[in-house]
């Protein structure tokens, strides 16, 4: 599907609020049922997920993710299609060679795994614009994805979870890989959404090796990932119901 600016979406959006949704972005409706985080970069509508796109960084902002228990029965086979976004102009996108002997691992926001129920979501999830250089071991291939594992156990038990991922920069020099200057995030972040409870989880982890043991350790409450990226979660929710499941720090991981 073709990348839609920021401002083209929530004009169709809006016109089709109260319609069935048709054209390019049907499939998007689904994803931003509790608003999209953010105004800024190219959105992109993909079977399983939707993103925003920066054009800079040549990495997303943020990604979101349904995901439902029906759609942990079906599990394809992993595709490993990693590939550039070529609905994203050269220059604007990442590329394979610049991963390529950087040292990093190419960090899926939206996880394969999780879109092991189709054969496009799950292809999609390999473009380069859901990824970020994510340090491998011990983070991409350890509490990350220990958390993501988690994640769709918490599907399991809880029927359906809205699931927002993405990299938190720091303030000033940003290192970069490969000729496209691909941004290096100092963190990442994942936010979850039990829409039935009107509960949230928020986790930032530093991109760097961690200790799996550790996970609680980087609980924070949604407004500290909303501090440091600038975004804005479940917009769509009354104001008092936001302060309410985004203000607190979660006690523990979910059960």
């Amino acid at each position: 599907m073709p990348r839609i600016r920021f401002l083209q979406f929530i004009v169709l959006f809006l016109v089709t609020a109260t319609s069935a949704f048709g054209g390019p972005v049907e499939e998007c409706r689904e994803f931003a049922a509790y608003g999209v985080p953010g105004q800024s970069g190219d959105l992109l509508c993909r079977k399983g997920f939707l993103l925003s796109h920066d054009a800079q960084r040549k990495t997303p902002l943020w990604v979101v993710e349904r995901m439902t228990r029906e759609r942990l029965l079906v599990k394809l086979k992993r595709s490993n299609n990693f590939r550039p976004d070529l609905d994203l102009l050269k220059g604007e996108r990442a590329e394979l060679s610049d991963y390529r002997g950087s040292g990093y691992d190419r960090g899926h926001m939206a996880p394969a795994a999780d879109m092991a129920w189709d054969e496009q979501a799950m292809s999609e999830s390999f473009f380069l614009s859901n990824m970020v250089p994510q340090a491998g071991e011990g983070m991409n291939r350890g509490i990350w994805a220990e958390l993501e594992g988690k994640v769709r156990a918490w599907v399991e038990k809880r029927g359906e979870l809205f699931i927002y991922s993405g990299p938190i920069y720091p303030k000033g020099a940003v290192k970069t890989i490969g000729r496209n200057h691909v941004a290096v995030p100092s963190a990442l972040y994942k936010v979850i959404l039990d829409p039935a409870r009107r509960e949230a989880l928020a986790l930032i982890m530093p991109n760097q090796p961690l200790e799996s043991d550790d996970m609680p350790k980087y609980l924070v409450p949604v407004r500290e990932v909303e501090r440091q990226t600038g975004l804005d979660f479940f917009s769509i929710l009354p104001k008092e119901e936001q302060d309410r499941i985004e203000t607190p720090t979660p006690p523990a991981l979910w059960q």
